[in-house]
C-alpha cells in the first residue's frame, strides 16, 4: 500500500506458471480470466475498487484467445490494461499481471487484525474450485468455471472494509489461510467444520486445503451481521497452545493445510 496525496493505492503483483496454475491444454481464454480475477482478489481483499492492470506474458500458443479472454475480463470488471510488456521464450510459459487500486476505506483491512471474540465468515462454496479442477483434468463436462474463471470478491470487499477487523482472500486453502490469519493477529481461530460450506460435504478435508476458491475469509465483531452473502463458521479466541483449532483439535503446523511455494 502507498499513500499518495489523499488516497491509499493498492498494489498487488501474482504470476502463473504453465503447468503448475493452469492446465498444459487449457483454454487460453480461461487462463487470461484467471490471471486478471486473481490478482484483483487480492484487491478485493483490501477493499479496493481497481484502476488498471499491467501485464507480463510470454508469447506462445492460443495468444488470440488469450487475448479474447483478456477482453472478457477487464470488461466484466470494467478494467483498463494499462500497459505492460511481451517476451518470448522456451519452457513453460510464465505470466505475470500487476493491479492497482484504491482503497475505498482506510485503514485497509490486513490479515492481522482479528480480535478475540471475533465471528469469523466466509464467502462462497469452499472446494468449488477443486470440482473444477477435476473436472477439467478428468474432461467429465461438469461445470469448470470456479477453477477457469474465478470471481473476484470486489463488491463484497468493498462492503466488508468498514466493518471487518481481518480480511484475506483464500488463495492457498481454507485451514492454511485461517492459520496464517490467527499467526498475523496473535489469536487463536476456532473453526467447525460442519458450519463450511463445503462444494462436497464427504471431502471436507480436500475442500478445506485444496485452494484456488478466492472467496474471502474475514472476522466480524460479535453482534455484527455481513452485508453479503457468508456463512459463519467460528470465531476468534485468546491465543492457545494452537493458532488453529478445528472441531476443538489444535493445529500447531501449517504443514499439510495448504499450498505452500517452494523452490523446486
Amino acid at each position: 500500500m502507498i499513500e499518495l496525496g489523499g488516497e491509499t493505492l493498492v498494489i498487488t503483483h501474482d504470476a502463473m506458471i504453465e503447468g503448475r496454475h493452469w492446465l498444459p491444454a487449457q483454454d487460453m481464454a480461461d487462463v487470461a480470466w484467471k490471471l486478471v480475477a486473481t490478482n484483483l482478489s487480492d484487491l478485493a481483499a483490501k477493499g479496493a475498487e481497481p484502476i488498471g492492470v499491467l501485464l507480463g506474458h510470454t508469447l506462445g500458443r492460443d495468444d488470440e484467445r488469450f487475448l479474447a479472454g483478456l477482453r472478457d475480463v477487464l470488461e466484466h470488471y470494467g478494467v483498463p490494461l494499462l500497459g505492460g510488456d511481451t517476451v518470448a521464450g522456451g519452457g513453460a510459459r510464465t505470466l505475470g499481471l500487476t493491479a492497482l487500486g484504491r482503497a475505498t476505506c482506510t485503514p485497509v483491512p490486513s490479515r492481522g487484525g482479528a480480535q478475540v471474540s471475533d465471528q469469523v465468515y466466509v464467502t462462497g462454496r469452499i472446494g468449488a474450485a477443486m470440482l473444477g479442477f477435476e473436472a477439467l483434468r478428468d474432461g467429465t463436462g461438469h461445470d469448470a468455471s470456479a477453477y477457469a474463471r474465478p470471481m473476484a470478491r470486489l463488491a463484497e470487499g468493498q462492503a466488508l472494509a468498514p466493518l471487518a477487523t481481518a480480511m484475506m482472500d483464500i488463495s492457498d486453502g481454507l485451514l492454511l489461510d485461517a492459520f496464517r490469519m490467527a499467526e498475523a493477529s496473535q489469536v487463536s481461530i476456532a473453526l467447525a467444520s460442519a458450519s463450511v460450506p463445503l462444494a462436497d460435504a464427504a471431502r471436507p478435508l480436500p475442500c478445506m486445503t485444496w485452494g484456488d476458491d478466492y472467496e474471502l475469509l474475514f472476522t466480524l465483531p460479535a453482534g455484527i451481521a455481513p452485508p453479503v452473502a457468508a456463512a459463519r463458521m467460528g470465531q476468534v479466541e485468546p491465543r492457545g497452545f494452537a493458532p488453529l483449532f478445528l472441531d476443538g483439535e489444535g493445529v500447531i503446523s501449517a504443514q499439510g493445510l495448504g499450498f505452500v511455494h517452494e523452490q523446486g
